[in-house]
């Protein structure tokens, strides 16, 4: 039996810069259905059956197939809220591995940029193990462009849904102010919990 997931709890209590509290709280409520959502797909799947299970149609398959997107949706929100909160100045480790894949914060930032207006859903900075570097890759979907054998470090929800009450179709002023608010702490911190500190060249 898996035991059920809790939502996290929002640390942010007032706006940020260009990012309403009206608007990260109602996005928050989305994340808490996702989480919602995969605990109630991991349950049924304790009991579905099994031996009919195929790549049609079954009980089964509908169920692992809706649990990635669940569960993509709950930890990518995650570490979208947990990426907020601070003052946006780059800094330590993350700059350092930034700037040697990216030639730059700067480069790094259009890159990102460029794939948050070219994505249905997410642009996910992440580290590669099999490379040892950087990659910054484009979803569609919560369960579609995810990449294996990498550590998510940065991503940046571009559904409507993520700023659409304070900025209505202007997604590029929306993912400026994104960048304004991100706490590099938390994603230096990522570096260290993830072990890419101990493989780096």
């Amino acid at each position: 039996m898996i035991k059920p997931f809790e939502p996290k709890k929002l640390e942010i209590e007032k706006d940020l810069a260009g990012m309403s509290l009206k608007m990260i709280q109602n996005h928050f409520k989305l994340y808490e259905g996702y989480v919602k959502k995969t605990n109630e797909i991991q349950e049924k799947l304790e009991t579905a059956d099994k031996k009919t299970a195929n790549g049609v149609y079954s009980e089964y398959g509908e169920l692992k197939r809706q649990e990635t997107f669940a569960v993509n949706g709950m930890k990518l929100h995650e570490f979208y809220f947990s990426a907020l909160g601070g003052d946006g100045t780059p800094k330590g480790a993350l700059v350092e591995m930034i700037e040697r894949d990216f030639g730059g914060v700067d480069a790094w930032k259009e890159e990102m940029v460029a794939t948050g207006l070219s994505a249905r859903g997410w642009a996910v900075l992440c580290y590669d193990y099999g490379e040892m570097r950087l990659r910054i890759y484009a979803g569609d979907a919560h369960n579609v462009g995810a990449v294996w054998n990498c550590a998510v470090l940065l991503p940046l929800d571009v559904y409507e849904h993520a700023y659409f009450i304070d900025y209505a179709v202007d997604r590029k002023t929306y993912i400026e102010s994104f960048f304004k608010n991100l706490n590099w702490d938390f994603l230096n911190g990522l570096i260290t919990k993830w072990g890419i500190d101990k493989i780096q060249n």
